[in-house]
């Protein structure tokens, strides 16, 4: 199962300061179109070969586009041992953009 952390939950953590990593695994034209500040983009695709980009002693929170990507990417990186913190956005950007920050679009 997968842990999930909410649009507005991610916020309060962002501005408390919180040492997290925030990890959007979309394609590279999703992130132009539409991203959170200080999101690092590691496409799903990418995500098995470049596991050793993520900090295993930091939460990391993933997001995609609805949460659906972000969940398989939790759960490839955690059979691949993967001993770090993993958190799912739920809803994804599209949440973020809902209840957080209506200036990021919508696609």
């Amino acid at each position: 199962m997968v842990e999930e952390i909410s649009a507005a939950e991610l916020k309060q953590l962002l501005d408390s300061d919180e040492d997290v990593q925030l990890i959007d695994v979309r394609q590279p034209d999703e992130n132009a179109f539409a991203r959170i500040d200080g999101a690092k983009l590691i496409p799903l695709g990418e995500i098995m070969s470049r596991m050793s980009e993520l900090d295993q002693n930091r939460e990391a929170i993933i997001h995609c586009k609805m949460g659906g990507r972000s969940a398989r990417a939790i759960e490839a990186l955690k059979s691949a041992g993967y001993k770090g913190e993993l958190k799912n956005l739920k809803g994804g950007i599209t949440a973020w953009s809902n209840e957080v920050d209506p200036r990021v679009p919508k696609y």
